[in-house]
């Protein structure tokens, strides 16, 4: 396994629309392998195929357990050209992001998304999520169409955002 590179804010790779996978084979179960690995060594709980600079419909998250707040692997989903079925609710959930290190912000998002998607295998599955895993999916399907959560924010937050992230620099 190797731990990948992760593109930071503001590189423009980031902003790139996702492919829509096709191949299903030996290559594309190793990238998931290595995004799993390297979303787990910089302590996140998803990451999508855009970060590492590939520029296709994949992404990994793996939500930590309520009743330890450990991630397990067997809890890890595989998510690869996905599509939402339905969006419903609301929910305001503190988001960041590994390609956006250290900044964290209040974002509206759906609080309950019904997706359909394809496993490493290329089999059809459908998952219905809720409350952080809808977050979750709803933040790494943005990354694959070339948004960040950063762009959801109202313009004020916006701005502070932009004037914090040049004092870092």
């Amino acid at each position: 396994m190797v731990i990948l590179e992760i593109l930071k804010y503001p590189d423009k790779r980031l902003r790139k629309k996702s492919k829509p996978v096709e191949v299903f084979d030996e290559a594309l179960h190793t990238l998931l392998d290595d995004m799993y690995e390297t979303m787990i060594e910089h302590n996140g709980v998803g990451l999508a195929a855009i970060q590492v600079g590939v520029d296709k419909q994949i992404l990994v998250i793996n939500i930590p357990r309520q009743e330890d707040n450990e991630q397990h692997k067997e809890d890890m989903l595989e998510i690869i050209n996905p599509v939402f079925l339905k969006q419903e609710g609301e929910i305001v959930w503190n988001e960041g992001c590994l390609s956006v290190p250290e900044y964290y912000e209040e974002t509206k998002r759906f609080s309950h998304v019904t997706l359909a998607y394809k496993d490493r295998f290329g089999n059809d599955k459908v998952l219905q999520a809720d409350d952080f895993l809808s977050v979750a999916l709803q933040h790494e399907i943005d990354h694959l169409n070339g948004m960040l959560f950063v762009d959801k924010l109202p313009i004020l937050k916006r701005k502070k955002f932009e004037k914090e992230h040049k004092k870092t620099k």
